[in-house]
């Protein structure tokens, strides 16, 4: 079953929210699993693959943004909207408002708020979402 985890910032800056899952993105490439990050729009898709260079000096992370082909690595970090790739429906860094699709091979949703009233109120419309499904939740105040 898939584990939701909420992770609500205190900043409402959106480049801290960015830089805050680039750092759990590269923890979840560390260990070795596949990514995707669900983005809004083909900007925030484009601002989160020039963060994943940059963020950290010395980090490397495997990346593009999605475009309907699949690369030959599949620890490659996939970016894009919401028509997620059956192998790298794993783990999902949610950073968009929709409700990702659960599939039964799906392990995490990481879904990341800034402290925006929008960024909020979309989360709480997702948190209720995964109560009704009946899937584990776990908040982290950050």
């Amino acid at each position: 079953m898939v584990e939701i985890s909420f992770y609500a910032l205190e900043t409402h800056s959106q480049l801290e929210r960015q830089i805050f899952a680039c750092k759990l993105i590269e923890k979840i490439y560390r260990n070795g699993h596949s990514c995707y990050v669900l983005t809004d729009s083909q900007e925030q898709a484009g601002n989160m693959d020039k963060l994943l260079w940059t963020y950290r000096p010395g980090s490397f992370i495997p990346h593009r943004i999605f475009t309907g082909i699949i690369p030959d690595l599949t620890q490659t970090v996939l970016i894009g909207g919401a028509e997620i790739p059956e192998n790298w429906q794993n783990w999902i860094v949610n950073l968009s408002e929709l409700i990702p699709v659960v599939h039964d091979q799906a392990e995490r949703i990481l879904e990341i708020l800034d402290n925006t009233e929008h960024c909020k109120q979309a989360g709480r419309q997702r948190y209720r979402h995964y109560q009704q499904l009946g899937l584990k939740i776990v908040t982290h105040r950050m």
